[in-house]
Parts: C-alpha cells; sequence; structure tokens
C-alpha cells in the first residue's frame, strides 16, 4: 500500500488556501455587516423623515383652521376670491416642502343629503342627484341604488334596486350601508357601480355628517346645473361669470326666479364643510394629508376627518 504524505510545501499551500479563505469569508462578512448596517441607517432617516412630514402636516392643518376661523370674522359669504381658496404655494420647510389646497365641499352634492335626520327620503335632493348624474351622462338608476344603501329598510327602491339580499350573493359576501356614509368611496361598492361611473362622479360628490345646502359662490358649473331643472348649462356657465368679484351677496334676486320657492334652502353663500389636501415631501419620503374640517356657528373650526396616504 502506498501512504500518502504531505511535503512542507503542500503544507505551505495549504495554509495559503485556508487564509484566503478566511480573508475572504472576513471581507463578506465585513460587507453584510456594512450594507446591514446602511439599511438600518436608511430605514432608520425614512422612519425619521415620515414623523416629521406628518408632524409638519398637522402644523400645517391647524395653519388651515386658523385661515378659516378667521375668514369667518371677515366675511359672512364664502367665495373663490377669499384667501382660503388660494392654492398654497409651494413653502419650503426644514428638509423639503408643502404645499397643498382648500375647497369648499358645499360647492359639491352631499351624498348624505338623501336621507333626512329621520331617516325619510329627501326628495328634492334625491332629485337633484338624479339631474347630476343626468348631466354627467351616468345612469339616474345610481342615485336609486345609493338610497339603497343608506335607507335603514331592506326594501329596495325601484325594481332593479339593490338590498342585502343582492350583496350577500357577492364573493366576497358583504351588507349594505345602512346609514348614512362617512366617505364617498364606499360607493365603489354599490350594486352596479363600476370604476369608469365612480371616477367621473367622484369630483362632485362628497359625504358630510349633516344637510347642507349648495353653495352658490363656489359650486361649479356641473353642480349649478344640477340645483334647479329650469338651470340650463348656458344659464350655469352665466351664473359663474356672475358671480366673479366677491361672490352673490343676495340670493333672493338671482336665483328666486330659476329656483322653485320649496327649494331655496337648498343653497346658501357661506359654508361651514371644507376639505384640505396637503403633501409634505421631506428628503425622500412623501406623506398627503386629507382633512375636512367643520366650521361652527361660533367660527370655531375642527377636522372631523383625517386620512394619511404616501406616494
Amino acid at each position: 500500500m502506498k501512504i500518502l504524505s504531505h511535503t512542507p510545501n503542500d503544507n505551505r499551500g495549504i495554509a495559503l488556501i485556508s487564509a484566503l479563505i478566511i480573508v475572504a469569508l472576513v471581507g463578506i462578512t465585513a460587507g453584510n455587516i456594512a450594507w446591514n448596517n446602511t439599511l438600518d441607517l436608511r430605514r432608520t432617516m425614512t422612519h425619521i423623515n415620515h414623523n416629521q412630514a406628518i408632524q409638519v402636516a398637522l402644523g400645517a392643518e391647524s395653519w388651515v383652521a386658523t385661515i378659516l376661523k378667521n375668514d369667518r370674522l371677515l366675511s359672512e359669504t364664502d367665495h373663490l376670491d377669499e384667501i382660503w381658496a388660494t392654492n398654497m404655494p409651494s413653502i419650503p420647510v426644514e428638509g423639503g416642502m408643502v404645499s397643498g389646497y382648500i375647497e369648499d365641499l358645499q360647492g359639491r352634492f352631499n351624498i348624505n343629503n338623501l336621507i333626512t335626520e329621520n331617516g325619510k327620503v329627501n326628495q328634492s335632493s334625491l332629485n337633484q342627484f338624479q339631474r347630476l348624474l343626468s348631466v354627467l351622462g351616468i345612469n339616474q338608476n345610481i342615485a336609486l341604488m345609493t338610497l339603497d344603501w343608506l335607507d335603514y329598510d331592506q326594501y329596495p327602491s325601484f325594481p332593479e334596486g339593490a338590498e342585502d339580499n343582492v350583496y350577500i350573493n357577492y364573493n366576497p359576501p358583504y351588507l349594505n350601508g345602512g346609514q348614512r356614509i362617512i366617505s364617498t368611496s364606499e360607493l365603489s361598492a354599490l350594486h352596479t357601480m363600476n370604476k369608469e361611473i365612480f371616477y367621473r362622479l367622484s369630483p362632485y360628490i362628497t359625504a358630510l355628517p349633516r344637510q347642507t345646502a349648495i353653495n352658490v359662490n363656489t359650486a361649479n358649473e356641473i353642480i349649478m346645473q344640477s340645483i334647479s331643472e329650469n338651470i340650463t348649462p348656458d344659464d350655469a356657465k352665466s351664473l359663474v361669470i356672475e358671480r366673479m368679484n366677491g361672490g352673490f351677496r343676495d340670493i333672493e334676486n338671482t336665483f328666486t326666479s330659476i329656483i322653485p320657492s320649496e327649494n331655496i334652502n337648498n343653497i346658501s353663500l357661506s359654508s361651514n364643510y371644507f376639505g384640505l389636501k396637503l403633501q409634505v415631501r421631506i428628503d425622500n419620503v412623501n406623506v398627503i394629508l386629507y382633512s375636512i374640517f367643520e366650521r361652527r356657528l361660533n367660527g370655531d373650526v375642527t377636522p372631523i376627518l383625517r386620512t394619511f396616504g404616501a406616494i
């Protein structure tokens, strides 16, 4: 039998290879540690930037509340020539920028107007919603489908209506709302609703906690046209032009001839609900804040809904 033996040169070669392997492993380990440390640092900085962006957004939200409160002290009407209606320019903050805008939500149709405080159908608001859908080229049955979603009973408002008996057959199944909605996004769950219809309708609707009138000083031409069957597209355009430079000051002189007397309370010259959209960028972090403000009769302004998002 031949016995293998290692020469001194062989031992040196093995030692060299072992040393190279050890060096490589140390290098890989050090590289992994450095990479993990870099990731930890990035995660930490992202977390810090995110928290800073949220604090900046909340600070801007508080500032907007002050603007709306002061606005009530200066004027009893709300129109598009006021400070709050001016888009906020990009304002530099430490490490980034903040920008945004305020919108009068009473320039939109309030979906919750369809049901009165005691749960009855508000026929006047239902008629307006149907007119709005018609102007937008959307099937008016969506109004009745929405009514079924809001009302407290299980009786469809029309033959093709939908109550729980329809929604429980969906996959996954769910029940209809049976109460006022908090967000218009709930309408995306309506039977027969699709993305195209929802996106076409969304810019013209809102969901507010109380019955609200349309502010004719801020409503656009589409909403103006929906207020009354007597308002033509040309009338709506003329009204928007007429209110320039300070808005309407008197409802009776302008609207009593085109709006039935029983519906005159459906419009106003001032507002109690406003929406805020803010975008805050801190380094590589972008945060979106959506807020809804309620301005009470005493002038106090409070955010009643707040949602954060990210880009």
